[in-house]
This record gives structure tokens, C-alpha cells and sequence, in this order.
């Protein structure tokens, strides 16, 4: 019997689902845009707010977080998907700005 409603990783490029229970490998790639998986972005423990932009204690940051790498630590976003059109950091960096009234 199929389970619904059972969170699923999306791809953070275009937000297609990935196989249910399928591991996700450096060279993993979306079956729809053809980006890589295995990627920061499409990490639960990716945090902007973080050392290195991570929740968990990495020694070295990974620079591009966009692109495949091979991070130990890694494990699929099951939370909903949205697209990042970049309204959010301008909204952020607005209210910051007008602190300053720059």
C-alpha cells in the first residue's frame, strides 16, 4: 500500500521529487534539470545563519554550495519546496539597510 503524504527531498534548482528511499551520491543528478543532488542547498543541516552555512561541526566549508561535493554529513531536505528567487535576502538586507538609513 502506497504512503501518503510522507516527505520527500525536492531539487533545489527546480523542485522535482526525488525517487522515494533512493540514496542520493555525489553524482547523483535531478532526472528533470539535470543538476546535481548531493548539494548544500539540498542539505537539511544547510543553515545561511551557521559557521560555514552548516548545523553540523565541519572543519573545512564547502565553498560552492551548489555544486556536488562529498560532505559526510549529508541528508535530503524533506521540508516543502519553494522557489529561492532572492525576495527573501533583499527583504533582509532592506530591513538592515533601513536601520542605518542607507
Amino acid at each position: 500500500m502506497p504512503s501518503y503524504n510522507v516527505p520527500m527531498a525536492h531539487c533545489y534548482f527546480c523542485g522535482q521529487e526525488t525517487v522515494r528511499g533512493e540514496r542520493i551520491y555525489r553524482t547523483s543528478m535531478c532526472s528533470a534539470c539535470g543538476k546535481p543532488l548531493k548539494i548544500c542547498r539540498n542539505c537539511e543541516f544547510y543553515d545561511p545563519g551557521a559557521k560555514y552555512e552548516c548545523r553540523e561541526h565541519i572543519q573545512d566549508p564547502v565553498r560552492d554550495k551548489e555544486q556536488e561535493n562529498f560532505c559526510e554529513y549529508f541528508s535530503p531536505d524533506l521540508s516543502p519546496w519553494s522557489p529561492d528567487d532572492g525576495s527573501v535576502k533583499k527583504q533582509a538586507r532592506d530591513r538592515f539597510n533601513s536601520l542605518f538609513n542607507l
